[in-house]
């Protein structure tokens, strides 16, 4: 059959996308990953039900799979699939009895043989762990997810060299909790031995960490970082919030000082870090001097990336009891207030690489431009490095490919890019 996937939401579930498109590969399957294609026998939408926003986006998109159904007189099966029918299995078959098949998250496995890339195939998601152990308030991810189950090192080493094997040279590693992982499989933190081993034994050109918890964060994984060139100066920390009441209330299991020594020890032992974060304003009883202490943070903290987000009410979690006092439109403006501060950080940051030389590896071709990625970028959610085709020469701009690398310098900078020419 010809089969189409379809993911919504986190890396998370790109990975299961590609291990079950594997699956159906190697049972004879052709599979595309393309929400536009509309001739296939089958469709799977892979959801995501982790906040309010990405639920009405799975909502949407069944929405339309339902619609390309009946425009093609019900020819197409139509399976749905992930963390949106792990939490609303009842409810969705309710309203749409036009879905043909509902399957939670075990529709996935851990321990594919093989997978099938939906990402450009120089880069890949290393997922190491399913599901978390932490009790955070807001988070429904551990009543999708069940418990954090760590996969063996030795079985992640040996994907990774698979990876890199078929053409990957950015490995990122991923889970609900990277920092977390080992604990129930080894009884002991494992993250900076992983590294370690992935630096030393996969031959990836980059690997990067994501996803890591600021609480018991295992230090040996900054000393991997440090040690190994591969490994890109680059860590993905969502804190949330700095107000320490806030953070209480959140379960985070850090306050305040505690934010502070995590973030002065990544730049102690990484000076050339680069740190990303995601913040949550609004969440239930946050006053206007606790946002105010939010953004001198940010102030204070120079981010080289950062998120934010709305808070987002979640049915099942400790905070759904409690009043949801902050008006969406306040909630959204301080989004707004947040990425303002931030927007300006991020400029003069980058307006601080002008006249730099930096290694970037290429992502492809857009325009007047090859668009790359610094070490300090990941993809999809971080800046890029815009570099003008009209000053290299035809016959070197076409032997430039998705995954090479180049030395570039660079002759301007954006909120959000960097303009580049070759070095």
């Amino acid at each position: 059959m010809k089969i189409n996937i379809i993911t919504l939401g986190c890396s998370k579930n790109t990975v299961d996308s590609e291990k079950l498109a594997g699956r159906l590969t190697a049972e004879g399957h052709t599979v595309y990953f393309d929400r536009q294609k509309n001739d296939c026998d089958t469709v799977i939408v892979n959801t995501c039900g982790f906040i309010g926003d990405a639920k009405e986006e799975s909502i949407n998109v069944i929405l339309e799979q339902i619609a390309a159904k009946r425009r093609r007189h019900n020819k197409t099966r139509l399976v749905v699939t992930g963390c949106l029918v792990q939490r609303y299995l009842g409810e969705l078959k309710a309203e749409m009895p036009e879905v043909d098949e509902w399957h939670g998250t075990d529709y996935f496995s851990l321990a594919e043989p093989q997978r099938s890339l939906s990402t450009p195939g120089h880069y890949a998601y290393l997922k190491i762990a399913e599901g978390c152990n932490r009790s955070c308030s807001y988070c429904a991810i551990p009543l999708i997810r069940g418990a954090h189950r760590s996969r063996p090192i030795d079985d992640l080493v040996a994907e990774a060299k698979q990876l890199v094997a078929n053409g990957v040279k950015e490995l990122i590693v991923i889970s609900q909790d990277t920092t977390y992982y080992g604990l129930d499989l080894y009884h002991r933190r494992a993250l900076g031995e992983l590294l370690n081993r992935l630096a030393t034994e996969s031959g990836a050109a980059w690997i990067r960490l994501h996803y890591t918890y600021p609480t018991s964060f295992p230090i040996d994984a900054i000393d991997a970082i440090a040690s190994h060139p591969n490994i890109c100066n680059y860590i993905d920390i969502p804190l949330q919030h700095i107000n320490s009441r806030i953070l209480s209330s959140m379960q985070r299991g850090i306050d305040r000082e505690g934010t502070l020594r995590l973030i002065d020890t990544f730049r102690q032992k990484l000076p050339d870090v680069a740190i990303r974060t995601t913040l949550i304003v609004g969440y239930p009883g946050e006053t206007q001097e606790e946002f105010e202490e939010l953004k001198d943070f940010v102030r204070q903290a120079r981010f080289d990336r950062m998120g934010c987000f709305a808070y987002s009410p979640e049915e099942g979690t400790a905070a759904y009891s409690l009043p949801d006092d902050v008006p969406q439109q306040e909630k959204e403006r301080r989004v707004s207030e947040l990425m303002a501060i931030q927007e300006q950080i991020s400029l003069e940051k980058n307006q601080t690489r002008i006249g730099q030389t930096l290694r970037v590896i290429v992502d492809g071709h857009y325009e007047n431009y090859l668009v790359g990625r610094t070490q300090y970028d990941s993809p999809e959610v971080d800046d890029e490095v815009l570099i003008d085709t009209q000053t290299i020469k035809p016959s070197s701009l076409q032997a430039i490919q998705p995954g090479d690398f180049v030395d570039v310098v660079v002759t301007d900078a954006l909120e959000n890019d960097l303009m580049a020419r070759l070095a």
